[in-house]
């Protein structure tokens, strides 16, 4: 009997394997729909702006992916970078702060951010996406409080040249902080104890506080590095902009959702990768660069992109249901 035992191991997870060979594949399928259909989607030109017009959409991701895997949610994020930009760009502008001091001063609002929402969900008690959804209101009233409801133009060549500029011989600065940002989220979540936990939060909160885990810490924590690289993405979207104003960021939310769910990220927590969270951005990205290209309008790409959101949230539930009923 107890040979039995030993050689019963575990087989492959096909159902994974499945999902992240299927993402890949959507991804170079929409590559070569649109090759074929436009000759100016398939350029290096081309290929370089997707990214860098995804860079700062693919930095939100990952610190929404954080909060996500945790089983929490954060419907805020677009706001929170609108005030995260508008407070740099005073800093810089009205208050005549040096540009490393107006940068550090929108990172720490971000993450101040991050950390409301996280100890108001825990403070109250309530589903953080009730609670996100408050505070998203309360972020855009202060917003646009601190613009005072204006844009403000002509920001730093220092500033800008972290959304516009290039290094390393032709590299955009907002794809290296791209990469830097996804690297770091990757050595979290893979490699620290700190990851460990996030994930065990969201596959059982209730096991996991009973294992011995911090909980409350954690969620926390999470929240503030959701915050974190939030405040990176706004301060890329709005250099690259060159200016600021309240009505920049709003949006970058469900387009982050959309992403995390699409690259295998659920909605009900404890699991999800960085380059499966890069493949769904990079699939919206296409997606709209290539209809943009064929001639569709920016109302018939929300019709596509809201289609997508209902399918892959269908296909992660679909395979939780899968996975409760084969148990």
């Amino acid at each position: 009997m107890s040979h039995a035992v030993e050689t019963a191991t575990p087989g492959p997870d096909w159902t994974g394997l499945a999902k992240r060979a299927a993402i890949l594949l959507v991804l170079l399928a929409l590559i070569a729909l649109f090759s074929g259909l436009s000759p100016f989607f398939f350029t290096v030109q081309n290929l370089t702006n997707v990214f860098v017009q995804n860079s700062y959409v693919i930095i939100a991701a990952v610190g929404l992916s954080f909060v996500m895997i945790a089983g929490g949610m954060d419907l805020s994020i677009g706001y929170q970078m609108s005030v995260v930009g508008v407070v740099t760009a005073v800093c810089m502008m009205w208050l005549g702060l040096p540009v490393p001091v107006s940068l550090v001063a929108g990172v720490l609002t971000g993450v101040g951010m991050g950390l409301i929402n996280g100890l108001a969900s825990i403070t109250l008690r309530v589903h953080t996406l009730i609670i996100t959804l408050g505070t998203m209101t309360v972020f855009q009233g202060a917003s646009y409080i601190i613009s005072r409801q204006s844009a403000i133009l002509n920001l730093p060549l220092s500033f800008k040249f972290i959304g516009q500029g290039y290094i390393l011989g032709g590299i955009p600065v907002s794809v290296v902080l791209m990469v830097i940002s996804v690297a770091v989220a990757s050595y979290i979540l893979n490699v620290t104890a700190v990851g460990r936990m996030i994930y065990a939060i969201g596959g059982n909160e209730e096991a996991a506080y009973l294992s011995g885990i911090p909980v409350t810490r954690v969620k926390v924590l999470v929240y503030g590095l959701c915050g974190f690289f939030v405040s990176i993405a706004a301060i890329v979207l709005f250099a690259r902009s060159g200016s600021a104003a309240s009505s920049t960021g709003p949006g970058t939310e469900f387009t982050a959702m959309t992403a995390a769910v699409l690259g295998g990220i659920s909605f009900k927590g404890g699991e999800g990768k960085m380059w499966g969270l890069v493949t769904g951005v990079l699939i919206l990205g296409v997606l709209g660069n290539g209809m943009q290209l064929v001639g569709l309008n920016t109302y018939a790409q929300y019709i596509v992109k809201g289609l997508v959101l209902l399918a892959a949230v269908g296909f992660d539930t679909y395979q939780k249901s899968s996975r409760g009923r084969g148990r």
